[in-house]
């Protein structure tokens, strides 16, 4: 029961940047740009993917369905991002903290699923090339991205639940960019052990052993590689997991120093920067090194250009169409 003297929260103020109040002239450009080029780049990869034949392999119904999924993500936050650094400060009704909340957690949550299954499909590829068109059929990649989706569909009701029934009484000022756990833990004054526990045990469960599982097939593939005889393919097959591994381990790296500690450690403005990066850094990293980095996906692009250029009676320049 609330005490009857104590109102409760309607709604919080994201205060965002608000130390960096002579920076946010400048923030406001670089984060709109960034959302641009990520959200340009995964929906190039969506049509690309589904428009060339060639493309229909689980590597790429695995990426199209990561683009896919990184427009939501972003979309989650940086809008509101952006009006924060406009507004200095933004008011968020309690119902919309919770449903960003929610948002935030399923497509979290989905990735670390999804960058699994993708690190499983390279390992299958590289380490068990003559079964992987058994082991990793259509409709083997069909059930695992259902799996990645709707073990993400459940992983965000726990913690947004838990959060909603605890009791906010004031102040009303979250100190973050985003309606975010630790944030909202911190503002609560109700207990918050049990719900700081579940959510810990619940970040071990899909952080870490998301991420041992990708760890494990980079190091079965980084074997695999060094049996190579040739070294330009060892380099080529380096360059591109490098890359990759290089992503997985910047996000998850991140999101694990965030929410896998049982107690508060981080101020308020490392916590901001360390948010960044797995908000509004990695998805414009993923189209950059899963694709433009990807020689079969530039070939892919310019098929679908001259495919395009043909329908409109225009003739291909380079990688561009001319009349």
């Amino acid at each position: 029961m609330k005490p009857p003297n104590v109102s409760s929260v309607t709604e919080f103020q994201l205060l965002g940047f608000q130390n960096l109040l002579e920076w946010q002239t400048l923030l406001f450009p670089i984060f709109l740009f960034i959302y641009f080029l990520t959200v340009t780049g995964n929906v190039v990869i969506i049509a690309v993917v589904s428009e060339d034949q060639q493309l229909h392999s689980p590597m790429y119904v695995f990426l199209k369905h990561l683009s896919f999924l990184e427009i939501w993500y972003t979309s989650t936050i940086v809008p509101l991002l952006l009006a924060n650094l406009l507004c200095h400060g933004q008011a968020i009704s309690f119902p919309a903290c919770m449903m960003q909340l929610y948002f935030f957690v399923f497509f979290g949550a989905t990735e670390c699923f999804l960058l699994a299954m993708m690190a499983y499909d390279r390992y299958l590829a590289i380490c068990n090339p003559l079964h992987y068109s058994f082991l990793m059929s259509p409709e083997i990649c069909t059930k695992l991205v259902a799996i990645s989706w709707l073990t993400g569909v459940g992983t965000g009701f726990l913690p947004s639940l838990m959060i909603s029934k605890l009791d906010f009484c004031g102040p009303n000022e979250i100190n973050h960019f985003f309606c975010d756990l630790p944030p909202l833990m911190q503002l609560s004054c109700s207990s918050v052990f049990i719900t700081r526990m579940v959510i810990f045990i619940l970040s071990i469960a899909v952080l870490c052993i998301c991420f041992f599982l990708t760890l494990i097939s980079y190091v079965f593939i980084v074997s695999t590689i060094l049996r190579i005889p040739s070294a330009s393919g060892q380099m080529k097959t380096f360059s591109t997991c490098g890359s990759h591994l290089a992503v997985v381990t910047i996000y998850y790296g991140t999101m694990i120093s965030m929410y896998v500690r049982p107690n508060d450690h981080l101020s308020p403005e490392i916590s901001k920067i360390i948010s960044v990066f797995y908000t509004v850094v990695t998805p414009l990293l993923n189209p950059v090194i899963y694709s433009l980095r990807n020689q079969e996906f530039k070939d892919a692009v310019r098929r679908v250009m001259r495919k395009k250029c043909g329908i409109y009676g225009v003739r291909l320049k380079g990688s561009f169409c001319v009349r």
